[in-house]
């Protein structure tokens, strides 16, 4: 199909939709891959476990108390069996047997973890409204946590690791380096004019004088920008010398070929074509070179050398290096038929080089937050080493050596698995294309990292979608690229992205808290009501009171540890990455070491709580009725100092930066306040009397053992390998012990056995 729009131009249209390079790229962004996060994962085994292990507790009371209870074993106050059969009235029966199921299905409430959901929506919509202010636009809400579990970050260099403000500090041109780079007075006339009009013609920035006078503004991308601004220094007038030429064709700068060109007529018989690029590159296309009189001269070995000297020194010296070239052309030569016209490739052989300059872009300050960073560019492998260097990527020339520093063409040439091993030891991708970046990120995928990758244009946007994290850059990023990306850095800046992982491990770090707590409160509650139904038939805490402890819990109990600002101990932390368990040993050894007290000594109240608080002079009723009130009281008590500990499960001080926290204060003070409502006022809803100044002291001693047991707790040491893992290499090492050996082999010494070792 032609369109012709008018006499001078026709364009051919080869492919709509979904067969445009275009629509195969849309269709690869919006495809959704259906992966669920890291913590999502983590969570839906943590919840699946806690229900299965709720729903079995709570259907073996149900078996037990319904057993004793049609039995005859459970007994009233004064010694007769609740239940006789055929004596017992079938209305009374039921109401016995729909109180024991209302015991176990509140068990089941109580072991279900449903404010799971609520604590971690409400620290992340608390994340979200954060990482506004520190320049990040969320735009998936469950970004916020993937952040903090990212193990690498693929990181372009351009406005990203550097501050995106490049300029011209080195030239090399009319046959040897320039002293001042901006002097028009070290270029013979022919060559400064071929230089302006190329740099004129081959770009896609452009020059506006304001009217009156001042600085002439600069729009394009960075690296246009340095380049005209230098012409502009040399002398040139952008819009007088674009005024001089016509564009006959244009060849697009290429991620791949790394380099841009522009043919352009002069004359009925004079054309010039422009090349711009990779240095290198460009370079390797040059067979001449305009000397300082202005001559072109053939580009001997010994002059290649030179300039290829040039480019690793300024490569060397974090510089971006770029090549000018041009030749001219017969207008003969050039197709005359429109459609011929517009599938002919610009000649770039036999190429005369104009210029060879560096470009300097600072080093962003981000301090020691690029441990775990890879930087992939299209730049020079030189260069990108440097600034590596520089940023802190590495740590010394020692590491700048292959694989740590590789270029793309290197890495896509692996097979599948030779990248994935591969792509662990890469911290720098020189010369890469935009696919190089892809396989980069599906290779670490498949290593088990999870992986944030930064962009900002348009080729950019597979390997921001494939990533874990996509992280675009709201000031120089396109479009494309924001809507492939999870989070926009809107100060383009890598500082910015050092905080989204700062609030992302706070987030990871808050449910680790919620899920502590909560599950120290289920293990104290289900062991409390099952050993005392099975000894006695009856338990302590009734469906009410599970209720009430339930909604501490879960609500408060979100409300309070989700909001927990993120400390810079967060940051001192490894990565969780993929596979490290939600419930760390850590974790374990605290909730394990509080709830083994609360059971203790609530197991001690609730079969000798009557003599050790002096209530034998109390009706039995009220000895009961006190004694149950107290073991609550103090089980409620308990939460709410243990809320305090699980706000530092591995530091000391749990008191650190808690006045910042406003929110937390104000939740413990109104549990606080709720629960002394409860226990003086509103006793016939909770089944619960009022307690003396006594009774309540003990409960808040109770409670308050809580906290110095935490600090000795953390006294205790835990291996740093995961639980689960721990004991397989334990049953591993048992597997492989060689016992059998040894007892078939008694003259083996004792220093080379292993059990010895």
């Amino acid at each position: 199909m032609f369109l012709k729009l008018s006499k001078a131009f026709t364009f051919m249209v080869t492919g709509v939709g979904i067969n445009t390079e275009w629509g195969l790229l849309m269709a690869s962004i919006s495809e959704d891959n259906g992966e669920e996060t890291p913590l999502q994962v983590r969570l839906n085994g943590v919840a699946t476990f806690i229900g299965i292990v709720g729903l079995t507790v709570a259907l073996l009371v149900l078996v037990v108390l319904l057993v004793r209870y049609f039995t005859g074993h459970t007994k009233n106050l004064d010694g007769s069996p609740q239940f006789k059969a055929g004596k017992t009235k079938p209305s009374t029966a039921v109401n016995g047997a729909v109180k024991i199921l209302t015991v176990a299905v509140t068990i089941v409430v109580v072991a279900v973890p449903e404010g799971l959901p609520l604590a971690v929506t409400l620290t992340l919509a608390y994340s979200m409204r954060k990482m506004m202010r520190d320049k990040a636009l969320v735009r998936r809400l469950s970004a916020c946590e993937t952040m903090g579990s990212a193990t690498t970050i693929c990181s372009d260099k351009t406005g990203t690791l550097t501050l995106n403000q490049m300029t011209v500090v080195e030239a090399y041109s009319g046959g040897g380096k320039m002293d001042l780079p901006d002097s028009k007075s070290q270029l013979p006339p022919i060559l400064s004019s071929l230089l302006i009009e190329g740099i004129a013609q081959n770009t896609t920035g452009s020059v506006f004088v304001p009217e009156g006078g001042g600085d002439p503004e600069i729009s394009g991308s960075p690296t246009e920008k340095a380049i005209i601004g230098w012409a502009i220094k040399l002398g040139m007038n952008f819009n007088a010398v674009r005024s001089e030429s016509s564009v006959i064709h244009v060849f697009p700068f290429n991620s791949e070929k790394k380099k841009g060109g522009v043919a352009l007529q002069l004359s009925d018989s004079e054309a010039h074509i422009h090349w711009k690029g990779a240095a290198e590159i460009v370079l390797d296309s040059c067979t001449k070179y305009v000397d300082a009189s202005g001559n072109t001269v053939p580009l001997d070995q010994d002059k290649m050398s030179f300039y290829k000297k040039a480019i690793e020194d300024m490569a060397c010296s974090s510089l971006r290096c770029v090549s000018i070239a041009y030749r001219t052309y017969d207008m003969d030569k050039v197709p005359a038929d429109e459609q011929q016209l517009a599938q002919w490739m610009i000649p770039q052989d036999d190429l005369v080089l104009l210029a060879i300059i560096g470009i300097k872009d600072p080093c962003r300050p981000v301090g020691n937050a690029l441990k775990q960073v890879r930087m992939v560019t299209g730049d020079n492998p030189q260069t990108a080493k440097a600034i590596a260097l520089e940023c802190g990527i590495l740590n010394s020339e020692e590491d700048a050596v292959e694989p740590n520093v590789i270029e793309g063409k290197v890495f896509r040439e692996y097979t599948d698995s030779e990248r994935e091993e591969i792509a662990e030891k890469i911290s720098v991708m020189g010369r890469s294309s935009p696919n190089d970046k892809l396989l980069l990120v599906q290779a670490l995928k498949r290593r088990g990292h999870v992986v944030a990758v930064t962009g900002d244009g348009t080729n950019d946007a597979p390997a921001l979608h494939e990533a874990d994290i996509g992280l675009s850059m709201g000031i120089q990023g396109t479009e494309v690229a924001k809507e492939s990306s999870d989070i926009i850095i809107l100060d383009d800046n890598f500082a910015s992205v050092v905080k989204v992982v700062r609030w992302g491990r706070s987030v990871y770090a808050n449910i680790q808290k919620f899920i502590q707590f909560q599950l120290t409160v289920n293990v104290a509650a289900l062991v409390i009501n099952v050993v005392s139904a099975m000894s006695s038939g009856e338990v302590p805490l009734n469906a009410v009171q599970l209720l009430w402890v339930n909604l501490i819990m879960d609500t408060l109990g979100a409300l309070a540890l989700a909001t927990e600002p993120p400390t810079d101990h967060l940051m001192a932390r490894s990565p969780v990455g993929r596979r490290e368990p939600l419930i760390t040993n850590i974790m374990w050894r605290n909730l394990l070491v509080q709830a083994a007290y609360q059971v203790t000594v609530l197991l001690i109240l609730n079969f000798r709580g009557k003599s050790i608080l002096g209530l034998q002079r109390e009706t039995p009723q009220r000895a009961i009725e006190v004694n149950n009130t107290l073991i609550f009281n103090a089980f409620v008590l308990c939460q709410i100092f243990n809320e305090f500990n699980a706000r530092k499960p591995d530091e000391f001080n749990i008191f650190k930066g808690i006045s910042k926290n406003h929110l937390f204060i104000g939740i413990i003070g109104i549990t606080l306040v709720l629960q002394v409502i409860i226990v003086e006022f509103v006793g016939k809803f909770t089944s619960t009397v009022k307690l003396n100044w006594k009774q309540w002291l003990i409960s808040i001693v109770i409670g308050f053992i809580g906290w110095p047991l935490a600090a000795l707790a953390k006294l205790i040491p835990v291996p740093k390998t995961p639980l689960h893992k721990f004991f397989t290499n334990m049953c591993n090492r048992r597997a492989k012990s060689p016992s059998k050996s040894r007892s078939k082999s008694p003259s083996m010494s004792p220093a080379k056995s292993p059990s010895h070792q």
